[in-house]
């Protein structure tokens, strides 16, 4: 079981790409592994033929063997230990024999396989769609979820036979109909990470409002010049140039010790099917604000789209995460366990202030800094956000 991000301890394979006895070559699609947040496709490290070790469905921790490459002559082994689930529990588990039409190569199988991403084939085989029936609008003709779903509405609104409905659960006394529903491998991840930070890590809320007002009318003078931005991205700016001037922030308290880090990278959180994907944006500090941009709408796209890779959810120093397009004026978010703090935006609302003692009404957005108290103070996280609000009331200098 490969390691395929920084918080990961176990995966869960969701399919085999290949089959027993398959010819392989380096880099070629073996299976596709649930880990702690995202669905990935796990590619070969070199050339053989495969030895199934783990079954799909399996829950292994990283290291354990799920498969053997062997050489051309090479037989497999008599008996393999196999995991069997999430204890750790191994049974022998005889090799399956090696047959000769199994021995295909999986690039004449994959030939006849649509290209699509892993999040398009889960959703599939969730409504039962034939992948081959669609066509991709994904980059190549690659088939993403959005195909399949639209896939399933056709056909749902009476263009072909809609997906069958799940037997109703049974009704649990005065509370009606109860309908269980168990978290994938990521919401159950996000759940105990969550349970940890707060658990574990002393926190502190400390918010401030700021005058948006300029950075609002910049934003659309850029929209018309062709170069898009939102005001999460002028936020990921400013807080990275701030984080510059507060080493601690962009750090974490490990191991009884401060620990800080050399290079600003903001983790941007975004939804998607019921879990949270915090994608990494690297190097923030030293990129214009449009390349910010740039970043930040492909980073979700992959998210949505299940295509997202490993090295893109790893590394981050610092989160951003924001609710104001969803109207949400204020709140506080939880800290990522190996971070130092987490930056809750709100939305830009009105509000009558005094100008030059005449009363003016001005775009107003409250900030909140969530910080580990083990590595930063309160009066740290005030100066952190009167500088980052500074910065944001006079934006120009973001866009360098």
């Amino acid at each position: 079981m490969p390691r395929l991000s920084d918080s990961m301890e176990e995966g869960t394979i969701l399919q085999w790409l290949v089959t027993e006895g398959a010819a392989v070559s380096r880099g070629d699609e073996l299976a596709e592994i649930e880990t702690d947040k995202a669905t990935m496709t796990y590619e070969a490290d070199s050339d053989g033929l495969v030895h199934l070790v783990a079954r799909e469905g399996d829950t292994l921790a990283v290291g354990t063997p799920i498969a053997v490459l062997l050489s051309d002559g090479e037989e497999a082994p008599v008996r393999h230990q196999q995991a069997t689930g999430r204890q750790g529990e191994v049974a022998a588990q005889p090799a399956a024999a090696v047959t000769t039409a199994a021995a295909a190569s999986p690039r004449a199988a994959a030939a006849d396989r649509p290209r699509s991403s892993p999040l398009a084939r889960r959703v599939a085989r969730a409504h039962d769609v034939e992948l081959a029936a669609l066509t991709g609008s994904g980059p190549g003709g690659r088939i993403v979820r959005a195909d399949v779903e639209a896939y399933v509405r056709e056909h749902a609104n009476g263009n072909g036979a809609a997906p069958a409905a799940p037997a109703a659960p049974a009704p649990d006394g005065n509370r009606g109909t109860v309908t269980r529903i168990e978290p994938t491998r990521t919401q159950t991840v996000i759940a105990r990470r969550m349970a940890e930070s707060r658990s574990t890590i002393p926190a502190f809320d400390v918010s401030v409002e700021a005058d948006v007002t300029a950075l609002l009318a910049l934003r659309a003078e850029l929209k018309q010049a062709g170069r898009v931005a939102s005001v999460n991205d002028f936020v990921v700016k400013a807080a990275a140039l701030t984080l510059r001037e507060h080493p601690r922030a962009n750090g974490a308290w490990r191991d009884g010790g401060f620990e800080t880090y050399e290079r600003v990278n903001i983790g941007i959180a975004v939804a998607a099917d019921d879990a949270l994907i915090v994608p990494t944006i690297f190097d923030a500090d030293r990129k214009p604000v449009t390349a910010i941009a740039e970043d930040a709408r492909a980073l979700a796209a992959k998210v949505r789209d299940g295509a997202i890779t490993p090295p893109e959810l790893s590394g981050g120093t610092f989160t951003v995460s924001n609710l104001g397009m969803f109207g949400v004026t204020a709140f506080n978010a939880v800290i990522n366990p190996g971070q130092a703090a987490i930056l809750a935006v709100g939305a830009a609302i009105d509000r009558v202030v005094l100008d030059g003692g005449v009363p003016a009404v001005r775009k107003v957005m409250t900030l909140t800094l969530s910080s580990d108290h083990r590595i930063l103070y309160g009066a740290d996280a005030a100066a952190l956000l009167a500088a980052l609000r500074e910065r944001l009331e006079h934006p120009l200098a973001l866009l360098s």
